[in-house]
């Protein structure tokens, strides 16, 4: 049997906590409003004496509303929930918020309705109210092709029952656990300290970097550390430009602005198993690589005799 390798430990002092796709964080408007002015949209609520039988036939997403409607959309979902609901015979209707909800008013509203999953323009996400008094260890267990799973531990109860209580949708490889209230100070993309690194690597890496007069760094790509961000910008453009030229050498290039991202993904690409932490306003936050690139994993919650929670498994290859 593959021995559990730790991947890290996260802390949680809201008590509420997200799993989601960690590539996506730049969406996550915290207590803020959701203000994105190219895709507007609506939420609503689902309301009436039927309203959670309404939202359970209409299945569109998880509990009794309706986020990140496109605002070009929103009178055909309108008029499409109503029709099903008259062929339902279901009574409730579809009354839209003022404004949109708070990513972390998301989080809050799933926990207390005890919903398994709400989602940000489209990416679902998972909110778990955990202990806040203490580390909650996260482990992996290796398979032939990747992870086996990867658990969260809430206590060291015996596994009585378990259930799938979704699948979480992963576009950019890897999965982040993060406390809700800390996620209110994440800073995906500007840097912190004003500064950013770029680097290339690929087929042509070495004509490339002799081009452009990029050193060889530690972990053997070429590239820069530590330029103000401008600069590295520039410096992005430029080699991008020559990448799309006739007859370019092929090589790739990433622009890493130091931002919580940058660090905690530093973390991951210098780790043994692909994951790390980095904290944030008081919580640690762990990022960690699907192993498997992007995917539906599902997730299950295990709990011990009285029904309490005992750990949080989601299921990679599908090993056993």
């Amino acid at each position: 049997m593959a021995t559990e390798v730790m991947l890290g430990e996260v802390t949680c002092p809201s008590g509420h906590l997200v799993i989601t796709d960690g590539g996506c964080l730049e969406m996550w408007s915290g207590d803020r409003v959701p203000d994105d002015e190219e895709h507007p949209a609506t939420d609503f609520a689902i309301v009436g004496p039927d309203a959670e039988e309404a939202a359970e036939t209409f299945e569109r997403q998880t509990g009794t509303r309706l986020y990140d409607i496109p605002a070009h959309a929103a009178d055909d979902v309108v008029t499409i929930f109503g029709e099903h609901c008259r062929e339902h015979g279901h009574d409730a209707t579809l009354s839209a918020f003022a404004r949109q909800i708070p990513h972390r008013e998301r989080v809050r509203h799933a926990v207390e309705a005890r919903e398994t999953e709400f989602i940000v323009m489209g990416v679902p996400v998972l909110p778990l109210e955990v202990p806040a008094d203490r580390p909650l260890p996260v482990t992996a267990i290796p398979g032939e092709h990747g992870w086996q799973s990867i658990r969260m531990a809430f206590s060291d109860e015996p596994v009585a029952d378990s259930w799938m209580i979704c699948e979480l949708g992963i576009d950019h490889a890897r999965f982040v656990f993060a406390d809700a209230d800390a996620l209110n100070s994440w800073e995906h993309v500007l840097p912190l300290d004003g500064l950013a690194d770029l680097v290339l690597w690929g087929r042509d890496e070495e004509q490339a970097a002799a081009e452009f007069g990029a050193p060889r760094l530690d972990d053997g790509l070429y590239g820069w550390l530590d330029l103000p961000v401008e600069e590295a910008y520039q410096r992005a453009l430029t080699l991008e430009a020559r990448r799309e030229e006739p007859g370019a050498p092929a090589f790739a290039a990433d622009f890493r602005p130091h931002s919580h991202h940058w660090q905690v993904m530093r973390e991951v690409r210098a780790s043994d198993h692909d994951a790390g932490t980095t904290t944030v306003a008081g919580a640690d936050i762990l990022m960690a690589m699907t192993s498997v690139g992007d995917g539906f994993f599902p997730v299950h919650l295990d709990v011990d005799a009285d029904g309490l929670p005992v750990s949080l498994r989601i299921d990679i290859t599908g090993e056993s």
